[in-house]
């Protein structure tokens, strides 16, 4: 089964088996409230993949706005500000660790952060990042060759988050 990654209040998070329920609910959607078709993919999906307790709302539009993407039927895009943060690496031990790192301290700054770590070359290269791990924050490189301290990591993602409120 293919994982999919939906975009939950903010935050890019895969998802397995989201096709599957969508195809075996598209005929069965039209004779559906939206109630009752929100509350069917919820049950479906939540049977394959780990939904947090305090989330379900947030999980349950999502699936609900991407079944309508699927189905081909006018959808509202979730509204929201977050950051989008690229670490540049190809798999070693720094560029993971950055990675964790980012995800740890966003997550303790209620920061939302839709974090990608890029391991291909073709894509590392156009950014032009001449040393590796690289850090890109909202399009921006702020540092190459070293994974910068926690200290530092923490007042870039405040800054940065700032900046997307205004």
């Amino acid at each position: 089964m293919k994982v999919e990654q939906i975009s939950v209040g903010g935050n890019k998070v895969g998802m397995v088996g989201l096709k599957e329920v969508f195809q075996e609910l598209v005929n069965k959607s039209p004779n559906m409230t939206e109630a009752e078709l929100k509350e069917e993919l919820f049950n479906k999906i939540s049977q394959r993949n780990y939904i947090p307790p305090k989330a379900q709302e947030a999980y349950s539009q999502a699936f609900l706005r991407e079944f309508k993407k699927f189905a081909g039927l006018e959808v509202e895009e979730e509204a929201y500000h977050s950051l989008e943060i690229k670490v540049l690496g190809t798999g070693c031990p720094q560029c993971d660790g950055l990675e964790r790192s980012l995800i740890q301290i966003s997550s303790e700054l209620g920061i939302r952060a839709n974090i990608e770590h890029v391991r291909s070359p073709e894509e590392i290269a156009k950014y032009k990042a001449f040393a590796l791990p690289a850090l890109v924050i909202n399009g921006q490189i702020k540092s190459m060759g070293l994974v910068p301290p926690p200290a530092t990591l923490r007042e870039w993602l405040k800054k940065a988050a700032l900046e997307k409120q205004g």
